[in-house]
């Protein structure tokens, strides 16, 4: 933290411009010594300024730059902050990272930037996060999504608790400690089974609209299964306006997983084409048939195709009853309605509501299968809604243990747990929940979690 580092910024190639990002207390110092033009250790702070990057050493003209100087504390880490904006050509812009490292920078790690200023004090962990993940954004919802997070609407929901939790275990303390205050409000078993049962409450809403914020940002996992030569690689192709996966009437063409994406209301739906599901003695074939069974297990959402042109079987309809019995949300899809119907409807054992009628060949039902996805997910809603949830794997892995905690200490209240007992747990949630917005951390942690960005971020 007492050194100063640099990185570029943009992505590397050829472009218009490219940013090359130095932080430290020594970032106008260095600059300077590479910059003619005005003395940049005399310029007012926020301030951009024309001139040219030379090397010290011949005297040689680099580049012509802008040169951004915002001076700390009000800068993204809180450190003096210099930005050189070069052309974007390759050789100009490693050049000038070179003249930098070779006259007092440190080579950035990815992350550090926003890591200096999450322990600086500018954001906090969950804020962090939002600015990796505005930075992959895809669709205008998951920006939105980042956007309360960068500017802290999602950590108000765990400063909140947090802040509900002190104000109890400081109303026990006072009690504990000092008994003779009249003026303080005892708190006893009957009066605090209330407030916990309340704060338990709130934790279950924000995990039940965590589930929305996990949609928005990593999509919904969709396989497509069913025999072969059911249509399952033309549907992927009609979804993505591509022809992406091969379709010939030979049964058994797809071997592997075939992969894509399309949006849906702003919601990434993350597609899995997979090999037909039958027994069949070919090794390559058969490897792939297992391949997508496992895909269920992963899947969010199963398109499960049907031909209308054949007769049900058996093990149609055990993949229904496997599909069910793992409690995956479902679509079954009844393709190449423009041929003669053999297959009895009435002994599909489902949901009659979840059936598509499709002729995936002539482009029918297309529409009709994204209004089942947007009902299914209710992604009308997602898409109208302000979205402020907690949606990283990390911060609700530890809320929910949370709850179970909260849920433990409602039960000893119940059964007349000692109070002083019970704020040693109402302690430990709080430190948990700080463990989300970074008040309490371990190092471990945050060079794990920064290590995932940009290296110049």
């Amino acid at each position: 933290m007492n050194d100063t580092i640099c990185a570029i910024s943009t992505s590397q190639g050829v472009g218009a411009i490219a940013i090359i990002r130095v932080s430290g207390d020594d970032s106008v110092e260095i600059v300077n010594k590479l910059f003619r033009g005005q003395d940049l250790t005399k310029v007012a702070s926020h301030t951009i300024n024309y001139g040219k990057i030379i090397d010290p050493d011949d005297n040689k003209i680099i580049d012509e730059v802008l040169v951004s100087v915002m001076l700390a504390p009000k800068t993204f880490t809180r450190e003096n902050i210099v930005e050189i904006n070069t052309h974007g050509g390759i050789a100009s812009t490693n050049k000038v990272l070179e003249l930098l490292l070779t006259n007092g920078c440190r080579l950035a790690e990815p992350g550090e930037f926003t890591k200096r200023a999450f322990l600086n004090g500018r954001i906090d962990l969950l804020e962090a996060e939002g600015v990796m993940d505005l930075i992959n954004a895809k669709t205008s919802v998951q920006r939105e999504l980042a956007t309360n997070q960068v500017t802290g609407r999602v950590s108000d929901l765990i400063n909140n608790l947090r802040s509900d939790l002190v104000q109890i275990i400081s109303n026990i303390n006072v009690n504990i400690d000092y008994p003779e205050y009249d003026d303080v409000e005892i708190i006893t078993n009957d009066l605090l089974i209330p407030k916990i049962t309340n704060l338990k409450n709130r934790i279950v809403k924000i995990l039940e609209e965590s589930k929305n914020g996990q949609i928005i940002k990593e999509g919904i996992k969709t396989s497509i299964v069913g025999r072969p030569n059911v249509g399952k690689s033309s549907l992927l192709n009609a979804l993505l306006e591509e022809d992406k996966a091969i379709v010939t009437d030979i049964a058994g063409t797809t071997r592997d997983i075939v992969e894509g994406q399309i949006s849906i209301n702003g919601i990434i739906l993350n597609i899995i084409d997979t090999a037909g599901i039958r027994k069949t003695t070919d090794k390559v074939e058969s490897i792939g048939v297992e391949k997508s069974l496992k895909t269920i297990d992963a899947a969010d959402l199963i398109f499960l195709i049907l031909n209308n042109n054949e007769p049900l079987t058996a093990d149609i309809i055990e993949l229904i009853d496997l599909i069910k019995k793992k409690q995956k949300e479902y679509i079954i899809i009844i393709n190449k309605c423009d041929l003669e119907n053999k297959l009895d409807f009435s002994k599909l054992p489902v949901d009659m509501s979840k059936i598509i009628n499709m002729s995936i060949k002539n482009n029918e039902g297309i529409d009709n299968l994204k209004a089942k996805i947007i009902e299914i997910f209710n992604l009308n809603k997602l898409e109208t809604q302000d979205p402020t949830y907690l949606s990283n794997s990390r911060s609700i892995s530890i809320l929910q243990k949370c709850l179970k905690s909260i849920e433990e200490i409602e039960k000893g209240l119940k059964e007349n747990q000692p109070i002083d007992m019970i704020e040693l747990d109402i302690k430990n949630i709080w430190e948990q929940l700080g463990m989300i917005n970074g008040t309490t951390y371990e190092e471990e942690l945050l060079d794990e979690m920064f290590s995932r960005f940009c290296l110049g971020k």
